[in-house]
């Protein structure tokens, strides 16, 4: 595996934004495989020194050492910007992100590998979210966004309407950790999510189109305002020509929000409809690839929650109980789920 390749790694990637030496030390050689005396040759350092960075020892503070780290382990650049924008004080959008996407399909030949490389680490993002913290991968996510910008107004054609929907997942990406970070944050998710959805029509991506508007009505039902949160649910539904695994998850967003309103026999059938719909698409290759985790137990648990949304709670509870066991390797959802299987069973 090629150095820059290592750097697809989440853990290392947030370890070197907090810059975290004896983290970046330790986890590089663990994926590489490197001893101490090797890394030491590519950084410039004796193997004593890696040795007393990684037991916290010493501290790297020159700028010299840390130019020589950048160098030997080919920290990508869009990584070393981050390090710029680790205190961002401003979550929301820039207007100069909107001002580059604007000259997209202009003329002119990009080189597309920086964007795929910077999809699949993306990818590694969204699976390590629920241990390393989108906090922390705020930075590098913004940081390869600007990238991916940078790259769109010399694309046309297929290109640039492969680059509009790699800045549609990473603003998603953005907006979501945005809410989570309290409602002091929901103007900049909110941003985040009019910005995703405008470059995803703009490239003509339909799946993504309708799973950011799915989002907006998450943040409105969660916000008690169930009415419009099924309003936006039900236009996110109407997007013609959706994928199994996207009409999926956005019918079970309307069916939470249907039982929400007291539609409950609505939201029952919508919920069979979203269970049949994923089950349609088994393998994750099939699947767009931010809902990679739209597998047949995911399908189950979400069939669950809207049986406990109607308050069918003998039928939550039994489907929380059956699919929790394949949710072993997401501890913040099986809490999640495993608190609503306990008060299930208490209301049976």
């Amino acid at each position: 595996m090629s150095r820059q390749a290592l750097w697809a790694d989440s853990a290392l990637r947030a370890a070197y934004v907090r810059q975290n030496w004896d983290e970046v030390f330790r986890r590089y050689r663990q994926l590489s495989g490197l001893s101490q005396q090797r890394l030491g040759e590519l950084v410039g350092l004796t193997q004593g020194y890696v040795s007393n960075i990684e037991r916290g020892r010493h501290h790297v503070t020159s700028t010299e050492v840390v130019a020589r780290i950048v160098a030997g382990l080919e920290v990508p650049s869009e990584v070393g910007d981050a390090v710029q924008n680790r205190d961002l004080a401003e979550w929301a959008p820039g207007p100069e992100l909107r001002e580059r996407v604007a000259h997209a399909h202009t003329t002119g030949r990009t080189d597309l590998r920086t964007a795929e490389r910077i999809q699949r680490v993306l990818a590694e993002h969204r699976r390590a979210e629920d241990e390393v913290g989108g906090q922390v991968l705020w930075p590098v996510v913004r940081a390869q966004l600007d990238a991916i910008t940078n790259l769109i107004p010399g694309a046309s054609g297929k290109a640039a309407d492969t680059l509009l929907l790699l800045a549609a997942e990473h603003a998603h990406w953005l907006s979501w950790v945005a809410w989570e970070g309290g409602r002091g944050r929901l103007g900049a998710a909110l941003s985040w999510a009019d910005a995703a959805h405008g470059w995803a029509v703009d490239g003509g991506h339909q799946d993504m189109a309708s799973w950011v508007l799915r989002l907006r009505s998450y943040y409105m039902l969660k916000g008690g305002d169930a009415p419009r949160a099924l309003r936006t649910a039900e236009g996110a539904r109407a997007v013609a020509g959706l994928s199994p695994a996207a009409a999926s998850a956005v019918t079970h967003q309307t069916a939470v929000a249907a039982a929400a309103v007291g539609e409950r026999d609505e939201a029952r059938r919508l919920a069979d409809e979203a269970l049949r719909l994923a089950l349609m698409v088994p393998e994750e290759a099939d699947r767009p690839g931010w809902l990679y985790f739209l597998d047949s137990t995911r399908a189950q648990l979400q069939r669950a929650a809207v049986a406990y949304a109607c308050r069918d709670w003998a039928d939550a509870a039994a489907g929380f109980r059956d699919a929790l066991p394949g949710l072993e390797g997401y501890p913040r959802d099986h809490a999640q789920y495993a608190a609503r299987l306990v008060d299930a069973q208490r209301r049976v």
